[in-house]
């Protein structure tokens, strides 16, 4: 099994093409639709350098992957999906994160809080067939409800849930996240992988100008992470982690990408004047 990254600066992300050399069978994870906030424009470079790769190594794409319905990047996976005729999959609990936006943004009554915009919700402990890969699906909630780790072979990749160990966890203060979830998906559920499993991260935000790391593994984690080592009470976690997230400022883009990754990377439809148009909710948070 071969991991290429791609690492979008803009928005800190992490985006990975995990693949057979021998069958070149292949998967993506957490594709990347550029965007531009001043202008309210998007454009397709991170998602052309993934394909480029795709073409040049000519990899069969068999699904693509979303941890969670992000809510710094707006996701790129319908670009991908239109052209490689990949499914588009996310964790079962997308429904929950559906249904407690769909009220925040006000969305029209046919929009669907069923998971249906995805081609495939997928559960806790079940084994996704891509080709010649094997992908365990770990149900990781905390900085949503929706979050799940994917485990390919000696691999796994956690999304927001476990960051790099210099940078520690993700933050819980999203509508429905919770630390207390969040410590049992790290404590419980990642820490009790091997200690050689790699971890891919999410993000990367280099603290104090490091330069770009995007792997640790499970073992460092456990001895290292500043946020939760391994020897970490679920209180003491708990208390930390609430308290930092009441200082930290909502993610930049949280309003465009959350409407847009709840429906599985769809633009909003065009309006009547063949314009598309994102819902900016006001005052929100205090």
């Amino acid at each position: 099994m071969k991991i290429e990254t791609f690492f979008d600066p803009a928005t800190w992300t992490l985006t990975y093409v995990v693949y057979d050399e021998e069958t070149r069978d292949a998967v993506v994870i957490d594709p990347v639709l550029d965007y531009d906030p001043l202008a309210v424009s998007t454009n397709t470079a991170s998602n052309e350098r993934v394909a480029s790769f795709l073409d040049e190594h000519e990899l069969t794409l068999h699904a693509i992957l979303e941890t969670h319905a992000h809510a710094d990047h707006l996701s790129g996976s319908q670009w991908l999906k239109e052209r490689y005729g990949a499914p588009v999959m996310i964790g079962e609990h997308i429904q929950t994160v559906q249904e407690t936006f769909k009220g925040v943004f006000n969305l029209p009554e046919p929009f669907k809080t069923d998971g249906s915009q995805f081609e495939r919700l997928v559960r806790d402990g079940e084994t996704l067939d891509a080709g010649s890969l094997k992908i365990k699906v770990i149900h990781t909630p905390g900085h949503t409800p929706a979050c799940v780790s994917y485990l390919i072979d000696d691999a796994v990749f956690t999304g927001d849930a476990l960051f790099m160990p210099d940078f520690g966890t993700g933050r819980c203060d999203f509508p429905a996240g919770s630390a207390e979830d969040l410590y049992e998906s790290i404590h419980e559920k990642l820490y009790h992988l091997p200690d050689e499993t790699r971890v891919f991260v999410g993000h990367d935000y280099m603290p104090n100008g490091r330069e770009l790391k995007f792997e640790t593994t499970i073992g460092e984690s456990k001895q290292k992470n500043i946020q939760l080592p391994a020897g970490r009470s679920r209180e003491d976690f708990v208390k930390f982690r609430s308290e930092r997230d009441k200082t930290l400022r909502p993610p930049n883009l949280i309003f465009q990408s959350v409407q847009v990754n709840i429906d599985a990377g769809h633009l909003p439809e065009a309006d009547t004047n063949g314009i598309r148009y994102l819902r900016m909710p006001m005052n929100i948070f205090g």
